[in-house]
């Protein structure tokens, strides 16, 4: 096992149930004057914001702002104006009920409203670095982005289009009660799935070997997450299979399914651009590049991607090079049997001009001035072979 260091700090309250401990969780955690985050009309109409809001109040706690309207791919401007709303109301605790875009948004408010003097945009676009924050905490209602306990955080600036991800505070702690998430349509559905298995990927493949149990972690992880997805295919009320893919999405963005090496990311820095300029659906967005990155970038190491075919599809015929390029088809098409895109056209974007590929490679790179990610760091005409592949 290669050295590591690993802190989680985020507290897990997972059951039915579960939200009716948010009211003591907050006062755990320091929280009096508390901020409720939440995306779309449906956390109104399912009854969950105003039951929320109930639990606090019985828990001798007051929600002073209530602020709705997070998107998927969530805008910094929206931010901005939660920033002020949060400070104006002197809140202390700033609580997401949603999924990762409304996660993502309650981090950069609690950095906002514990910065009222800094531009944060600045902090997603590296001129600042914030380390001072508000607690937040989580009532989670998708499994998807991982976002409830990971270190992360990532918004769209709409003037630029760019989209960013940033280092942040984890959250103090998640609910999660995976009946909410039985409610999920089924697009949001399976692009969450995607992006819970995609996190593993993203640490999966690397250069680094001697890290056996937590290969076998992330293996499993896999394996669980796509033998479940296909039962609530199936059966989109299944709540075994939802508790099971739920706990997975969490886990795997802790980082403790790539404990003992880096994380590579390259399909989530190839994937952000398409989102961030076509407002796709993340998850979407990464399943759309991913066999197009691996194909190019196997023979850095294809005996990882061999031992990957065999550990999580059984592939164990033919030569190492046989072997990879069988488990990239495989995984190919489990995220189309998934109902994931893989390519533009199945995207929604259709065939993009050379000049677009262009364009999104220049973003990805900085105008060609900075390479990314670790695997096989990605210059400017790598990025754009890659986007090439996938523009079909």
């Amino acid at each position: 096992m290669q050295s590591f260091e690993y802190f989680c700090p985020t507290e897990i309250i997972f059951g039915r149930g579960a939200e009716n401990c948010v009211a003591e969780k907050i006062r755990k955690h320091g929280g009096s004057r508390v901020m409720i985050l939440y995306g779309g009309g449906s956390a109104i109409k399912s009854g969950l914001i105003p039951k929320i809001e109930r639990l606090l109040l019985t828990g001798g706690l007051a929600a002073l702002k209530v602020v709705g309207g997070v998107k998927p791919n969530p805008r910094v401007n929206f931010a901005r104006h939660a920033i002020r709303e949060a400070v104006d109301a002197k809140v202390d605790f700033v609580l997401a009920v949603g999924g990762g875009s409304v996660i993502d948004t309650a981090k950069a408010v609690a950095l906002g409203a514990a910065n009222p003097g800094a531009e944060i945009w600045d902090h997603w676009s590296e001129k600042i670095h914030l380390t001072k924050t508000l607690p937040v905490g989580v009532v989670l209602t998708i499994a998807a982005a991982g976002s409830e306990t990971s270190d992360s955080s990532v918004l769209t600036d709409e003037e630029s289009g760019k989209k960013s991800g940033s280092l942040v505070p984890r959250p103090a702690f998640a609910i999660m009660n995976p009946e909410f998430a039985l409610t999920v349509p089924h697009y949001p559905l399976i692009c969450g799935i995607a992006d819970i298995i995609m996190h593993t990927l993203e640490r999966y493949f690397t250069k680094i070997d001697g890290n056996d149990f937590t290969d076998m972690v992330a293996e499993s992880l896999m394996k669980n997450v796509m033998a479940q997805s296909k039962v609530l295919l199936a059966d989109p009320q299944n709540l075994h299979a939802m508790s099971e893919v739920m706990w997975c999405g969490s886990v795997s963005h802790t980082g403790f399914t790539g404990l003992g090496r880096g994380k590579d990311f390259s399909a989530h820095k190839l994937g952000h651009e398409l989102s961030g300029r076509y407002d796709v659906a993340h998850g979407a967005s990464l399943t759309t590049v991913w066999a197009s990155w691996a194909r190019t970038v196997y023979t850095v190491k294809p005996e990882r991607f061999a031992n990957f075919a065999e550990k999580i599809f059984g592939i164990t015929d033919g030569t190492v090079e046989e072997r990879a390029l069988a488990g990239i088809d495989a995984m190919e098409n489990y995220f189309r049997e998934l109902g994931t895109p893989t390519n533009f056209t199945e995207l929604g974007i259709g065939v993009q001009s050379d000049d677009e590929l262009k364009f999104l490679a220049d973003m990805v790179t900085s105008n060609g001035t900075k390479k990314v990610a670790t695997f096989l760091p990605m210059d400017r005409e790598l990025v754009l072979e890659i986007y090439r592949k996938a523009n079909h």
